[in-house]
């Protein structure tokens, strides 16, 4: 169970970094090779937040493949997909289908036989 209470911070963490990424190219000047263009994108706290994130995701999944099995380990990535899909209700309003919920829960499912 350990396993995959790291793997859902990690994975939150990385839904986390995805979601400030998409707010930070929201307020970026469009791309050009322009000293005005480079200011929109490092001052942009939402763009620095989501650096941070992946820094300590990447940090955390170097620390679950080190000292868990890979076979268990990796197949937990796919908790993306939940948190994908929470994150875009939650924050850009987009509806889920319940389809996709049903995808949701056995994508679920399987992490926790994976997990056990």
């Amino acid at each position: 169970m350990r396993l995959l209470l790291l793997a859902i911070v990690q994975r939150m963490l990385l839904a986390g970094g995805q979601v400030l990424l998409k707010f930070a190219l929201g307020r970026m000047l469009p791309f050009a090779w322009s000293v005005e263009f480079w200011r929109s994108v490092f001052v942009n706290w939402q763009f620095a937040a989501c650096g941070a994130c992946y820094g300590l995701g990447s940090l955390l999944w170097f620390h679950i493949i080190k000292n868990y099995p890979f076979s268990m380990a990796y197949p937990l990535v796919s908790l993306s997909y939940v948190f994908g899909m929470v994150a875009a209700m939650v924050f850009f309003n987009e509806p889920v289908s319940l389809t996709k919920w049903l995808g949701v829960l056995c994508i679920m499912f399987g992490c926790y036989l994976i997990a056990r």
